[in-house]
């Protein structure tokens, strides 16, 4: 039974309460005190399941590294909390849920500066709809995205003498066997003013050109080193992956980025997001990833059911327990805990692709 002394000690908080306080205290910044409202809350306990669970599998893989492994545990003592804070609620403003599928996913990277981990965020294709249509200028009524295989029957109509916008003809002939995989398109649809109307036609060529240098095979298919007891027997094996939805996605993204942003729309959490974007561009985080090779990001690739947080790649059912951005030099780089396979200098739209590769095929 415990004593008076015991009980009238102050009850040291939980993780999940300790970052919970330092969500509202960010959503109370420059307004004074605040309370959060349901939704809010509901947000920012989602994205302490989320993050928790990435930390468990990545802390899991530090473990399992036989060589080369960083000392420092990947444990949320560890996590730059301030940052996380702050880049949370930035995200929660826009209204990215990450237990909504391919809304937003989430990279570790060792900050060498401050010897903490940074969570680093990227929408999914799903997130830039929400962020596009929220800031968007002429944001369409409807936006189509169709992949085109070879039994398909597609023909593209310009807007000129005979059309008074642009428009086209799509006609699915076997719906079994469709054959391969031959282009994509979206079409920006504005019912009252069909002058507005836009199609972009994607042939294969132009999806495959933003697949991510770092791609996984697990997801577009091809063939890896097969292992026997942790070791290359030297021979390859082919993985199916999901290729098709990975094409689809690919597309998908292309559509709502082409939704110009309306600059009297932008808020202090739109230049927030944007301010987070720029960052990772200065820092090189996926240079990063590129340098350090056979390694596998770890995203937020998760979901909630019935109140529990779920992995949405293997089912395994994940409880919670109760258990930033980078500011160090160039020569300082944050170290990815999951990397990629070869030097590569992405742009700054390929940045953002890197949010497709880790939220994986889901819908």
């Amino acid at each position: 039974m415990a004593t008076q002394e015991q009980q009238l000690a102050p009850q040291e908080k939980t993780v999940a309460q300790r970052f919970t306080n330092k969500v509202i205290k960010e959503f109370a910044s420059g307004v004074g005190e605040v309370t959060l409202t349901r939704f809010q809350m509901r947000l920012a306990q989602n994205y302490f399941m989320a993050i928790d669970l990435a930390l468990k599998k990545a802390e899991l893989k530090r473990q399992a590294k036989k060589q080369n492994k960083d000392p420092l545990p990947v444990v949320w003592t560890n996590i730059n909390m301030e940052q996380l804070a702050r880049d949370v609620v930035a995200h929660a403003r826009i209204g990215l849920d990450p237990a909504q599928e391919n809304h937003i996913s989430a990279s570790f990277f060792k900050n060498n500066a401050l010897n903490k981990y940074e969570v680093v965020f990227m929408p999914g294709y799903r997130g830039l709809e929400l962020k596009h249509t929220k800031y968007g200028l002429n944001v369409p009524d409807t936006v189509i995205v169709e992949l085109v295989y070879s039994s398909d029957r597609f023909k593209s109509h310009k807007k000129d003498v005979t059309h008074n916008y642009e428009t086209y003809e799509f006609e699915i002939v076997n719906d079994f066997d469709r054959g391969e995989i031959i282009g994509g398109f979206y079409y920006h649809m504005f019912s009252r003013t069909p002058e507005k109307n836009k199609l972009v036609v994607m042939p294969l060529k132009e999806i495959l050109k933003r697949k991510p240098r770092w791609a996984s095979v697990e997801f577009w298919g091809g063939e890896k080193d097969e292992y026997k007891n942790g070791k290359k027997t030297g021979k390859k094996e082919v993985v199916e992956g999901w290729y098709e939805k990975m094409c689809y996605k690919t597309v998908c993204r292309a559509a709502y980025r082409a939704i110009t942003i309306d600059s009297q729309k932008i808020d202090d959490d739109f230049l927030r997001l944007k301010q987070l974007e720029d960052s990772y561009v200065e820092q090189e985080v996926v240079e990063e990833i590129a340098q350090n090779a056979n390694k596998e990001p770890i995203s937020m690739d998760f979901g909630v059911v019935d109140g529990q947080t779920v992995d949405m790649q293997s089912g395994e059912v994940m409880n919670a327990p109760d258990s930033g951005s980078n500011e160090g030099q160039k020569e300082e780089q944050p170290q990815a805990i999951g990397p990629a396979q070869e030097e590569y200098n992405p742009t700054d739209a390929e940045l953002e692709e890197m949010a497709a590769e880790q939220s994986g095929p889901g819908f």
